[in-house]
């Protein structure tokens, strides 16, 4: 891939909603694929004959703060702006009309990304954090995008890692807002209920690392939607992903084996989740926590990118996706 892959980025589109993004936080990575795109000489390629994928460089997040009316209840201004830059690339270049948009990607965050894409960019890659087979997520073309939440923009990798399996005394932990309807069916079954269920609503950042970097098990119980930095913030501090949401598709599925370093359990098995957690034997355990380890490089954000990190992931599934969508016609 590294050797032959080119993409094309369009120049049209002005900031903020274009052509940069957010490089903190939980849509980080819209901005950060956005800024190493950009300044990458390998795969980035001005001419678009050359080009294999084409990139719209839109950042999801900006896009909503910029064109929201609060309160409004309403994305139809958001939807007619999609159309229009959309249209105007079709009619200004011919690469869109000789797909209808199939080798074209987008990479989205936004918990809104799918509604608002859905019929405009309907053959587009979506390379999505909310990756909801409910929710128009089409396995096979779209790809789901992982989802840390960077604390420092200047140092993306800050706190990373965590205490070796032999160490890690606490069974599953954790701590999290009550979006959806997921989460406070969790703690009513588990909040202040068993010293090895480190179960909770807010706490503090303090005491949610000391927990990620010291429990065996981090609980990824979805929000308002499918998706949660938990699985990412999970692998980046050395605790196995308990993945609570029956729709979710894991970021990177087209390579990883997430079996092999996460446990995906089904919403209405939580009243049995520390039996389920306490069946996995010691040794398997062992197993699955240097398998995260393994895999932690494929999921960190770079400031200038490293051969196998998420940068390069990305592009490698929607590279993956279009490759084998062409040959499934």
């Amino acid at each position: 891939m590294e050797k032959t892959l080119k993409v094309y980025i369009y120049a049209e589109g002005e900031r903020p909603i274009f052509h940069s993004g957010p490089l903190d936080g939980i849509y980080a990575s819209e901005g950060w694929f956005i800024k190493l795109l950009q300044e990458n000489k390998g795969f980035a390629t001005k001419n678009p004959k050359k080009a294999h994928l084409f990139y719209l460089p839109i950042s999801f997040r900006l896009l909503k703060l910029t064109l929201y009316v609060p309160d409004s209840h309403n994305r139809t201004n958001i939807m007619q702006f999609l159309s229009n830059y959309v249209d105007m690339i079709a009619q200004k270049y011919r690469f869109w009309n000789r797909t209808d948009g199939a080798d074209h990607f987008i990479v989205a965050c936004h918990d809104w990304a799918p509604a608002v894409t859905d019929e405009i960019m309907s053959n587009c890659i979506r390379s999505l954090c909310n990756a909801d087979l409910r929710g128009g997520f089409q396995f096979g073309k779209d790809v789901s995008l992982p989802q840390p939440n960077i604390r420092l923009r200047t140092n993306p990798l800050a706190e990373l890692g965590g205490k070796p399996a032999s160490k890690r005394r606490t069974l599953a932990f954790f701590a999290g807002h009550m979006h959806g309807y997921l989460r406070p069916i969790l703690l009513k079954h588990w909040e202040n209920r068993d010293p090895d269920m480190r179960i909770y609503g807010g706490i503090t950042k303090a005491s949610y690392l000391r927990y990620m970097k010291s429990s065996k098990y981090c609980i990824c119980a979805r929000g308002s939607q499918v998706n949660s930095p938990r699985v990412v913030e999970a692998i980046y501090y050395g605790c196995i992903p308990v993945i609570l949401s029956d729709n979710y598709v894991p970021p990177l599925f087209e390579t990883l084996n997430w079996e092999s370093f996460a446990v995906f359990v089904q919403e209405k098995d939580i009243p049995n989740l520390k039996n389920i957690l306490l069946s996995i034997s010691d040794k398997k355990y062992k197993q699955m926590h240097g398998r995260v380890k393994q895999v932690q490089q494929h999921f960190l954000w770079h400031i200038k990118p490293s051969k196998y990190d998420v940068f390069h992931m990305i592009l490698h599934s929607v590279w993956h996706n279009r490759v084998f969508g062409i040959r499934a016609r």
